[in-house]
């Protein structure tokens, strides 16, 4: 991993021998099956690995869930050489910490696979935590799940997966899929822009669990060398193929919130143990108060419930104000927007236009797209500090509801991402 990082390698957790032969890793795969058949997805699966491009070494990124646990399984009868490695994020309460850390370990050890755990306390704390207070604190919504991806899972898995095992590749359980770029395929044949010699990602196959939103961020370095097995799958797949794998994690429930919110029991009682309380005015757009608030950090714009005021219509957060520590409310259809400005924009499966193009967007995880014109703003009068220097307009053909700042808006032709950046304004 980078310098700045800490790492604590555990390897041989749970006894394992590293060099147990790979034949040997797959005659225990056969010894925990069970009878039930293996499903038409998951047999595909199989074989999309067998001819996956390159070499056959891989480290598995494992929550201790059951789609990073499935993700080993096959990659282990697809004849792949594994390894699995679990980034050690926060301590104590936790599904993404203390338990996964065990559950992980036992698919370890169910597999016949060395497991490593990485240190990543201080990466996360540093990219995830405080970058969320401070968000919140100058009254925008963060995004933290894209931002993690890339900051402390994806890119630091993969270099310490060079420097420390010397192995080039990484696999995850997310669900999206990977393209690349001697493949051909009808849904990216006719994407907007240049897109010859680069990584596609694509969404997954199944629409309900496709996580493509949060991995737009991801570097062409990085995309070159990351597997997702369950791209193809569908989620009762993956269940079925869990159990038939007898994995230990075939039955765990999902986590439903965001990490931080399962460590600390909800996200007010996260922000609640960061930022002090500061109370505030809410009012209408022409000033009138109409309720107070206990912290701006509370709020996100296009929020209806939870707002302690009583008015003859439903209100929605339309502006939060930190300087003054005001939050602005209107109706619905006073909250529509016609345009927005993304900055730090990342092109994934496409060359950075030059010129307008248009596309679909999705300005929140479960928001429907749209359609917008994308119109390039000049990088060398955007904010070139930052290092991502790109920026656009977005230019909606019907108002949306909702656009947050610090959310990310992620543009797509048809199934293909495009690339995707982090709402201005």
């Amino acid at each position: 991993m980078a310098k700045t990082q800490q790492s604590l390698v555990i390897p041989h957790y749970g006894g394992i021998n590293r060099e147990m032969p790979i034949s040997s890793h797959k005659q225990l795969i056969e010894a925990m099956k069970n009878k039930s058949p293996a499903t038409k997805a998951g047999e595909e699966a199989i074989e999309r690995l067998k001819r996956w491009p390159g070499e056959h070494k891989v480290i598995v990124g494992l929550s201790g869930g059951v789609d990073s646990s499935l993700t080993a399984a096959l990659l282990v009868e697809a004849g792949w050489d594994v390894e699995g490695m679990t980034l050690w994020l926060m301590s104590g309460k936790g599904t993404c910490c203390s338990e996964g850390l065990i559950d992980a370990a036992g698919i370890c050890e169910q597999l016949g696979i060395n497991h490593h755990v990485v240190d990543s306390r201080s990466n996360f704390q540093k990219e995830i935590v405080q970058k969320l207070i401070t968000g919140y604190k100058e009254g925008i919504t963060p995004l933290p799940c894209s931002q993690c991806n890339r900051s402390v899972k994806f890119t630091p898995m993969l270099e310490w997966a060079k420097q420390e095992r010397k192995i080039n590749r990484i696999a995850t359980g997310h669900y999206a899929r990977i393209r690349h770029p001697d493949e051909n395929c009808l849904s990216i044949s006719s994407i907007p822009g240049e897109s010859h010699g680069r990584y596609k990602l694509l969404r997954g196959s199944d629409l309900r669990k496709d996580q493509s939103y949060f991995l737009y961020d991801l570097p062409q370095e990085v995309l070159s060398n990351v597997v997702f097995p369950l791209g193809e799958l569908t989620k009762p797949n993956t269940r079925k193929e869990a159990e038939r794998y007898g994995l230990r994690t075939a039955q765990k429930a999902e986590s439903q919130d965001l990490c931080l919110a399962d460590h600390y029991g909800s996200m007010k009682a996260f922000l609640d143990n960061f930022i002090e309380p500061r109370r505030g005015e809410i009012v209408l757009r022409d000033g009138t108060i109409v309720g107070e608030h206990d912290g701006i950090e509370h709020f996100t714009i296009g929020q209806r419930k939870g707002l302690g005021v009583s008015w003859s219509e439903p209100l929605h957060v339309i502006k939060i104000d930190s300087a003054i520590n005001q939050i602005t409310v209107a109706t619905r259809d006073e909250a529509g927007k016609s345009m927005c400005t993304v900055g730090a924009v990342n092109w994934i499966s496409i060359n950075p236009p030059k010129g307008p193009v248009n596309i679909e967007v999705q300005v929140r995880y479960r928001s429907k797209t749209c359609s917008a014109k994308l119109t390039p703003i000049n990088p060398e009068k955007s904010d070139l500090k930052s290092n991502r220097p790109y920026r656009c307009q977005l230019s909606f053909n019907e108002k949306q509801f909702s656009i947050t700042p610090g959310q990310a808006a992620v543009f797509y032709s048809d199934e293909t991402v495009l690339g995707g950046g982090l709402i201005q304004s």
